[in-house]
Order: C-alpha cells, then sequence, then structure tokens
C-alpha cells in the first residue's frame, strides 16, 4: 500500500514538473473552470501529442553541437579573415601580420556565427512544438499565449 501511494505521489509530482516544463513560455489560462489537476492531466496529454506531431521534446536537453561543428565555423572564418587581413596587411606594408590578426578576428566571428545558427534552429524547433501544445490545449479549452 506504501508503495501505492509513493507512486501516485510520484506521478502527481512528476505531472507537475512536466507541465512546468511544458509551457516554460507559455500562459494557459482555464476558459472552462477546469480544475488545477485537470489541467495538469491535459498539459502532459498534449505534451505528448505535440511532441509526437513537431518531434521535439522541450523537456529533454538540446542536443550537443555535431563534433567539429563550431570548429569548421571557426576555421572558415579564420581563413576568410586571414586572406582580407592578408590584404589590408599588403597595403599597410606587413601581409604577415595582417594576416595572422585577420585569422583571429575570422576564427572568433566564424565560431560565432555557427553558434548563431544552431541557437535559431533550436528555436525554430521550438516554436513548432509551441503552435501544436497551444493547438492541442485550445482544443481542450483553455486560452494559450
Amino acid at each position: 500500500m506504501r508503495s501505492v501511494v509513493q507512486g501516485v505521489v510520484a506521478l502527481g509530482v512528476g505531472l507537475a514538473l512536466v507541465g512546468q516544463a511544458i509551457a516554460a513560455d507559455l500562459f494557459v489560462y482555464p476558459q472552462k473552470g477546469q480544475s488545477p489537476e485537470q489541467q495538469n492531466k491535459d498539459s502532459y496529454e498534449c505534451y505528448n501529442w505535440a511532441r509526437a506531431q513537431s518531434g521535439v521534446d522541450p523537456g529533454a536537453p538540446p542536443p550537443p553541437a555535431q563534433a567539429g561543428q563550431h570548429a569548421r565555423g571557426a576555421v572558415g572564418g579564420a581563413a576568410r579573415g586571414a586572406a582580407v587581413g592578408a590584404a589590408v596587411g599588403a597595403i599597410a606594408g606587413n601581409a604577415g601580420k595582417g594576416a595572422a590578426a585577420g585569422a583571429v578576428v575570422g576564427g572568433v566571428g566564424g565560431r560565432r556565427r555557427s553558434v548563431a545558427a544552431q541557437q535559431q534552429q533550436q528555436q525554430t524547433t521550438r516554436s513548432a512544438y509551441d503552435r501544436a501544445f497551444a493547438a492541442c490545449m485550445e482544443g481542450r479549452g483553455y486560452t494559450v499565449r
């Protein structure tokens, strides 16, 4: 009996935590006077449905960057920076120093672009999940913003 009670309590806490993680950026209002328990149940069911529809699980940690993805961005940026730096350095009279400085600046810029692209992709996939979750909850009588 004790293990059943513990299981029910754990399930309730789990549903509440999932509900908070599910709609971290969304506000859900029960238009039809649904109880908090019903809202948690609906949130959990819509979480599963939205996850299946969008292929996104907001409760999961973001996927790690592919091995070398940021490094390739940095290397590409460094190569472009070195070329520009060499050209500017040649005008100033020292192509070697210009290329070295350009490589450093370009490498940092290339990595930043790579990280920004990854963040944009994560936001786009999260948006697909949010739209699916909102559609499900609105279908159950909630206002979602």
